[in-house]
């Protein structure tokens, strides 16, 4: 295990996969770790560019193989994990990960990786704001959209398990920063070297 970990997680709407495109543009030697999942594929997305998409019985074949770093059931069936390849493939092009995972996700990669990782909670400003957010998307029905709002007050509460937490009212604002902190992490870890 060679390189750093940038862990960015937040409750689904609040803005960090938007953060995430934003930070691989900003000269940080980061590299998206590609996740796998088995929800389906929405309309702007490329299999192996934005998920792996498996099916239920392929990721679970995957999981009896131990070919994931950590893996979720976030809702039934619905599956998230990170694939050992993805680190690998990752350091071999001289860069350090950058995870755009669920909440669960994040704690468990913190978990794993410690140190050697940080951990990025992305804070809606408020359960309004996210669920207005969600509904804007225009990819959810009311009833899935419900949903995400209950799990996001859920995972709120989870937010105290990250090294930093990152409001996103104004996008630039909450990029600014995180960036701030990534740079930190990084100036830290070279002086303990």
């Amino acid at each position: 295990m060679d390189g750093k970990y940038i862990i960015i997680s937040a409750p689904s709407g609040a803005g960090k996969t938007t953060i995430v495109k934003y930070l691989l543009n900003r000269g940080l030697h980061l590299e998206f770790s590609v996740s796998a999942t088995t929800r389906i594929i929405r309309e702007n997305e490329t299999d192996g560019k934005d998920y792996y998409f498996l099916s239920v019985e392929e990721f679970k074949e995957r999981i009896k193989n131990d070919e994931f770093v950590e893996w979720q059931e976030v809702y039934r069936d619905h599956f998230y994990g990170t694939l050992k390849k993805e680190t690998d493939r990752i350091w071999s092009n001289g860069n350090n990960a950058l995870f755009d995972v669920d909440v669960r996700g994040g704690i468990n990669l913190k978990k794993i990786f410690g140190e050697k990782s940080l951990s990025i909670f992305i804070m809606p400003p408020s359960l309004e704001v996210l669920e207005k957010r969600l509904v804007a998307r225009g990819t959810d029905k009311p009833e899935k959209i419900k949903m995400r709002v209950e799990k996001a007050a859920e995972e709120i509460l989870l937010s105290n398990q990250f090294d930093h937490t990152v409001v996103n009212e104004v996008l630039e604002n909450a990029i600014t920063e995180t960036v701030k902190l990534i740079k930190a992490f990084y100036r830290k870890n070279l002086r303990n070297l």
